[in-house]
């Protein structure tokens, strides 16, 4: 069963060919973890969706709100019979359709689809993972580059190229030559106590594990976080690498290249997620 427009339906026969995402990549979408119908980070995710709707300029509905959106995910989970596991949600934001690089409206329609996950919380994965550059294309620093649009091709190209090599990841730089985020998430580089990442500027995505993880750090006297570019270079002198995202929540980097990496930090900043989100 999915969501559209506050309606359920069985099969999924409500995408036209003229859908402005499928044809100009005008949308935008969120991917929510929730667990026994707990949403995790929910005010994050609607305001950054609300955020990237007004850089799009897309006309945010007046019944848009937290409350509405959110009992709309239950609404889906429920029909899903997923209230009392843990899921995947995707909620998609699109531009109806009308105009073709101009679009007549800038009214939208919003989707929300569930799928059934394993991991109730966060689990630290320490299997062999391994990452390398990816070089063939680039990312344009900016604010564009920082939402959450339907426009992937490049970390599509970038997936059937780590698997023709054998690899679990890759990593993208921007026009400038910086490493900016991993095909699927943020990146964090450990070097002793400093704890580094991309600022949003470089064109990274604006990931809600990201910010979650800043939080914690921040609050850690032992360590210090820092938002600054990132050559490539800096990727052998790290201690420890890892990718983030809201699914995985911290999955920990064994190599890049001839380099190895250890997890401890890992480890523990996963524990300190998962405590943060038992408590709120």
């Amino acid at each position: 069963m999915i969501n559209f427009n506050g309606t359920l339906l069985k099969e999924n026969n409500i995408l036209s060919f003229q859908n402005r995402g499928y044809s100009y990549g005008d949308a935008l979408f969120e991917t929510i973890k929730t667990s026994y119908g707990k949403i995790l980070f929910w005010e994050d995710h609607y305001f950054r969706l609300m955020a990237s709707m007004r850089i799009l300029r897309m006309e945010i509905p007046m019944n848009f709100t937290m409350e509405f959106l959110s009992d709309e995910i239950h609404k889906t989970l429920e029909a899903n019979q997923l209230e009392k596991s843990s899921a995947r949600v995707k909620l998609m934001v699109n531009r109806n359709e009308g105009g073709y690089y101009n679009p007549e409206t800038n009214d939208i329609s919003f989707i929300i689809s569930v799928k059934p996950i394993q991991e109730d919380f966060y689990i630290l994965n320490t299997d062999f993972y391994e990452v390398d550059l990816f070089k063939d294309y680039f990312i344009a620093p900016g604010l564009l580059s920082t939402l959450k649009t339907n426009n992937k091709v490049l970390n599509v190209i970038g997936s059937i190229y780590a698997k023709e090599n054998n690899l679990n990841n890759c990593i993208l730089l921007n026009t400038n030559k910086h490493v900016i985020e991993a095909l699927n998430g943020n990146i964090f580089l450990v070097n002793g106590n400093v704890i580094k990442t991309p600022p949003i500027l470089d064109g990274c995505l604006k990931g809600i594990m990201r910010t979650q993880l800043l939080n914690i750090i921040d609050a850690l006297p032992d360590y210090e976080i820092v938002e600054e570019s990132i050559s490539p270079f800096e990727l052998q002198k790290a201690d420890e690498m890892f990718v983030t995202n809201v699914i995985q929540g911290i999955q920990p980097i064994s190599k890049y290249r001839k380099k190895m990496y250890t997890n401890e930090v890992s480890k523990m900043l996963l524990q300190k997620l998962n405590v943060k989100i038992r408590l709120s």
